[in-house]
């Protein structure tokens, strides 16, 4: 690995470092349950509005829509075009039954 400085003293290095965030992906056909490697100083808005066609996901859970398992693996481009919604899986709020 090469590490080098600006004549500011900022250090660049050839490792980009990487904060995962496991999301859940809904797409037209199936939920998707992973792990995105995001830049530590992006947000998640603007990982989707990359222009990378795809949105690369490690970890992968894959449900149908009725939420039955239809596999899971390592790793998993999704299409861009083809999501409807992103949420962080901390963040879901789930129902408690009265």
């Amino acid at each position: 690995m090469s590490t080098h400085f600006d004549h500011k003293g900022k250090i660049f290095t050839d490792v980009i470092s990487k904060q995962q965030v496991a999301v859940i992906v809904q797409t037209t056909q199936q939920r998707i349950a992973g792990i995105l490697h995001m830049q530590p100083d992006r947000r998640l808005k603007d990982e989707l509005n990359a222009r990378q066609g795809f949105l690369a996901l490690t970890d992968v859970r894959v449900l149908n829509l009725e939420g039955a398992p239809e596999f899971e693996s390592e790793f998993l481009a999704v299409n861009r075009e083809h999501i409807l919604w992103v949420i962080p899986e901390n963040k879901l709020i789930i129902e408690m039954e009265d």
